[in-house]
């Protein structure tokens, strides 16, 4: 493509014109497409962030100058997107992986027991279960919980004796 070509049709799809702009992604998508599959190495998330610059470069179309090519200036738009979705994965796995230290540092109790607390809070009716993992699992005060659930305060702490009694009998635990 010339370079008045490319100039015309950048010209037309600054004005709006969305088949000039699908001729220029036509134009140059194989490029971009070649260029991100060759830096992050796994052609389906590279595909989806050729289309991410694309949709990004009709966004900033009107930053683009003209000093280099379009296939030069999407392929930066790519590269950058990519940069970035690389660095926010990253950030991501140190959240997660952060975030399971602490629930195994927390996790005192043997897998066993956990399965078998799940199975139990899982088989308590719906407010008692609320009402339980609020005030015995997240701290929560009985009036607290009477909040969040809009609930009577009698009503919620019946539901957590209730509940706390049909856990312990489930867990086969004496309340001492």
């Amino acid at each position: 493509m010339s370079g008045h070509d490319e100039a015309r049709l950048v010209a037309a799809a600054r004005a709006g014109d969305g088949s000039a702009f699908a001729e220029l992604v036509a134009r140059h998508q194989q490029a971009l497409r070649g260029f991100l599959r060759r830096t992050v190495g796994h052609w389906g998330d590279a595909d989806d962030l050729a289309q991410e610059a694309f949709v990004a470069a009709w966004s900033r179309l009107h930053r683009f100058e003209g000093r280099s090519s379009f296939r030069t200036w999407v392929c930066g738009v790519g590269y950058r997107i990519a940069r970035d979705a690389k660095r926010a994965h990253r950030r991501a796995q140190a959240r997660d992986a952060d975030w399971l230290d602490v629930q195994n540092e927390n996790d005192l109790a043997p897998l066993e027991d956990r399965i078998a607390l799940a199975d139990a809070m899982a088989a308590l009716p719906q407010d008692q279960r609320a009402a339980v993992a609020l005030c015995l699992g997240e701290g929560f005060s009985h009036a607290e919980a009477a909040e969040v659930l809009q609930m009577p305060l009698g009503t919620v702490k019946s539901h957590v004796n209730r509940g706390r009694e049909r856990l312990l009998q489930a867990l086969k635990v004496r309340d001492e």
